[in-house]
């Protein structure tokens, strides 16, 4: 159970009884160059007073927090980083790498590596390959795996995490055989001879069940993703589909005064008692917990995501939908009254059909708009598809950084025309949709510079030529994406998002402006400081 929920009233919603964090420090910036998020300008040092922003003038005396001189700095509000997987990126840290793994063979000599460094008969687990970054381009198949590692099960997980390759003893332990059939809404991929290959598909995934970590580890790796987000000059972290049993070690660190990070939870749809309670949060605000995280399909890379035609690279293949319309809307409906936010994760244009179709159904007093429900991703969205979400007041969640890793091989996958509608922001900003910004990390790196870098340049980091051009984004543009739009995806724009009196104090500084300064330094920016409610949780200056 979660400790003390639900107990009084504050700003709309119900507050955890948690004991409050170190008080907000009070704080005065001066030297740098600051980015509001408005179109006023900040017309001299930045003061804090008790976590806000307050007026420009000199705090009485007693009250002035540290002065901190940066001259040459650049101060914006806090990143935000709006879809995030936390434990996701501790477990990534903890396991085996493959991100980067330019062959299969890397990925069997990384994985053996490890299995070397334990027992016979522990679990080797891992994530990160991408078959699209070998030579090879076909999904692996489990036979080098199992040579080089038979006395160790082995589930290594695709870099989006909607695939999974097991070697024999994972196979094995799973009692996936010639004749097991995949459930649905996931493939068992097979080889040429009709038995299975070891890569599993979204919901196949499921068979495959290696020990979960224990509450001790869970909390490590937490506290590992914490560290890495604080380190980038994230603030916020959107985390999307969070269990009861992972909630409760986030507040126990909550309690115990070392969870830092501002975090807006998007529960897991499973957590059917949590949903019926409804909003509420720490009784500092670090924690709310107000949205539900659920799935219409699967991926691009692994050929997973939903399409209204079948892929060009893999004709009579459609992908997967994970949800019917129907179970999507019953879920929306038990969202909106309780008065939570649903976030559904659609890449391909058939999936943000069906989740556009299921939230056009849904009935709640103040109607949908107010609700602000997300589609997470809203990858490939068919051409008449992105007036609907203005007109539902649908926000499209999505990571610009997926075009910059997808742009060597989507264009085959989607073909030339539907390629058009794909990564579609700039066609959303049009409308005045608000488009929130994030990662997806673990799926792709935490730095939320790499997303803006892709949103501005629609160019991969390494160089080569832009996919999508037509939907860069002025640097202001990409900036608010990953502030005042994802603020207001979480329903705190009057909190967060901008720099303005009365505004909670989450700022992040950098060593050079980011609005002026040119693409390849826009990716070797470093954080100097990252400030939450007044108090520095992260100081890179010396480093």
């Amino acid at each position: 159970m979660l400790a003390g929920l639900l107990v009084t009233m504050f700003v709309g919603l119900p507050v955890a009884q948690e004991p409050s964090a170190a008080p907000s420090a009070n704080l005065q910036l001066s030297g740098a160059a600051i980015f509001t998020g408005t179109p006023l300008d900040w017309p001299g040092p930045l003061y804090v007073r008790d976590g806000r922003i307050v007026d420009s003038e000199p705090m009485p005396p007693g009250t002035d927090g540290p002065m901190l001189a940066l001259p040459g700095a650049f101060v914006m509000p806090g990143l935000q980083d709006a879809h995030g997987h936390l434990l996701g990126l501790g477990t990534a840290l903890a396991e085996v790498d493959l991100v980067g793994a330019a062959s299969f063979a890397e990925v069997v000599a990384r994985a053996a590596a490890k299995a070397a460094t334990l027992p016979a008969g522990e679990w080797v687990l891992g994530r990160g390959w991408d078959q699209n970054r070998w030579v090879d381009t076909a999904m692996p198949h489990h036979a080098a795996l199992s040579a080089a590692i038979p006395d160790h099960p082995v589930w290594l997980g695709r870099v989006d995490g909607h695939a999974g390759l097991a070697n024999a003893r994972a196979l094995a332990a799973a009692g996936i055989v010639r004749d097991t059939a995949a459930p649905r809404g996931g493939e068992i991929l097979r080889d040429a001879a009709g038995e299975p290959s070891g890569v599993l598909v979204d919901a196949a995934m499921a068979l495959v069940q290696p020990p979960p970590p224990s509450p001790a580890a869970v909390r490590e790796r937490l506290l590992a993703a914490h560290d890495a987000c604080l380190q980038h000059g994230l603030t916020c972290v959107h985390d999307a589909g969070v269990s009861a049993a992972v909630l409760e070690q986030m507040l126990a660190l909550h309690r115990e005064g070392r969870w830092r990070l501002r975090t807006y939870v998007l529960l897991d749809p499973g957590e059917t008692e949590l949903i019926r309670r409804g909003p509420w949060r720490t009784d500092d605000g670090l924690v709310v917990v107000r949205a539900v995280k659920a799935y219409a399909d699967g991926a691009l890379g692994s050929r997973g995501a939903a399409l209204l035609a079948p892929y060009a690279d893999r004709p009579n293949w459609k992908g997967l939908l994970l949800n019917t319309t129907a179970g999507i809307h019953d879920l929306a409906q038990r969202c909106a009254d309780a008065g939570m936010q649903l976030c559904v994760h659609a890449i391909g244009d058939a999936a943000n059909r069906a989740v556009l179709d299921a939230y056009a159904t849904v009935r709640c007093a103040g109607g949908l708009a107010a609700r602000r429900f997300r589609i997470e991703h809203a990858q490939v969205v068919d051409a008449a598809d992105f007036v609907r979400f203005r007109g539902l007041g649908v926000l499209p969640s999505m990571q610009p950084v997926h075009l910059t890793s997808d742009m060597p091989w989507a264009p085959q996958r989607l073909g030339p025309e539907r390629t058009q509608y794909a990564y579609a922001w700039r066609r959303f900003h049009a409308l005045g949709v608000v488009v929130p910004f994030g990662s997806d990390f673990p799926v792709e790196p935490v730095d939320p510079r790499r997303g803006l870098y892709a949103a501005a340049t629609t160019r991969s980091p390494d160089g080569g030529d832009e996919l999508r051009p037509d939907q860069k984004l002025s640097r202001e543009q990409a900036l608010r994406g990953f502030t005042l739009h994802a603020a207001h995806a979480m329903f705190a724009e009057r909190d967060l998002g901008t720099l303005e009196v009365g505004k909670l104090a989450d700022l992040t500084v950098f060593d050079r402006d980011l609005r002026t300064c040119s693409d390849a330094d826009l990716l070797a920016a470093r954080v100097l400081l990252t400030i939450v409610a007044g108090r520095v949780v992260y100081d890179g200056r010396g480093r």
